[in-house]
């Protein structure tokens, strides 16, 4: 179904956000839409949202399978749809991420988005915090746009964190201000404030909250690590975003000639890959 606006889809669909879980995509180019689509299809959300400009191809099938809505993606449009859907969804579980980015949580081979956040809502947690993890080709020469699927890259270590601090200085409960990646390896190419790759990317809606253009919420809770008493489920989004702004952007891709460094691994795109480099956390979900 195609939509006009946001302002169109929201008059006209309550019942797709009645109930989650619900994914929305956000079309920044034209890279790997397709595969992200149905990576995020096959992950069980019941709905995906893909807010996309209108020069976007669709194969019949996904055209057919998605809810697609005209949309120009800059950053704060972006964050000022994520709340409109938020109002509009109380109590729905959500996700939002963008094209060549690529969900995943423990287990997901096996287990269900849905089931993630069953047991997340038996926790009696409302939000699921996400590592963006920076994915890239192994050879530039071959995959200017630094995008390749089948030969995708990530760092094996060098990621770190810092406690984080709320406008009165003092350190906030349970939260913490992640780093790493081609943001921390190539920072004097990325905005002072682009640096984290902590995002809460699933999220229950409800009345009040709203995203902030840093990826948290208005509610703390919502951007704690876990509750207070044991661990709780962390997933990895496998994101190819930063790795193409920084081979496409003017002021970068004339620098950067491979992203390769003696921590480079390939990808596996597996769940255990992603635990076992400590890149997300199974709580008490076993």
């Amino acid at each position: 179904m195609r939509y006009s606006d946001l302002h169109q889809f929201l008059q006209t669909s309550g019942a797709v956000l009645a109930k989650g879980p619900v994914a929305m995509i956000f079309v920044e180019d034209l890279v790997e839409v397709d595969s992200t689509i149905r990576h995020h299809q096959n992950a069980g959300f019941r709905a995906v949202l893909v807010f996309a400009p209108d020069a976007l191809d669709l194969p019949n099938d996904l055209e057919k399978s998605v809810h697609r809505i005209s949309f120009d993606a800059t950053a704060a449009a972006v964050v000022d749809a994520v709340n409109q859907v938020i109002e509009a969804a109380p109590g729905t579980w959500l996700y939002y991420c963008f094209n060549a980015e690529y969900l995943f949580h423990p287990f997901c081979e096996s287990r269900t988005v849905g089931e993630l956040l069953a047991f997340q809502t038996e926790e009696r947690r409302d939000a699921v915090l996400s590592y963006v993890v920076d994915l890239y080709a192994d050879d530039l020469d071959q995959f200017p746009n630094a995008v390749s699927l089948d030969h995708a890259c990530l760092d094996k270590s060098g990621y770190y964190a810092h406690g984080r601090k709320g406008p009165d200085g003092d350190p906030l409960d349970r939260q913490l201000d992640f780093f790493g990646g081609l943001r921390w390896r190539f920072e004097e190419h990325v905005p002072a404030n682009g640096h984290k790759i902590d995002r809460v990317s699933l999220f229950k809606a409800k009345p009040g909250l709203k995203l902030r253009p840093n990826h948290t919420f208005n509610d703390e809770e919502y951007n704690t690590y876990s509750c207070p008493w044991h661990h709780n489920i962390t997933v990895t989004v496998a994101s190819f975003r930063t790795a193409k702004a920084l081979k496409t952007n003017a002021g970068s891709k004339h620098d950067v000639h491979s992203f390769n460094w003696h921590n480079t691994t390939k990808f596996q795109w597996s769940s255990q890959q992603l635990l076992d480099l400590g890149l997300m956390e199974p709580g008490q979900w076993f």
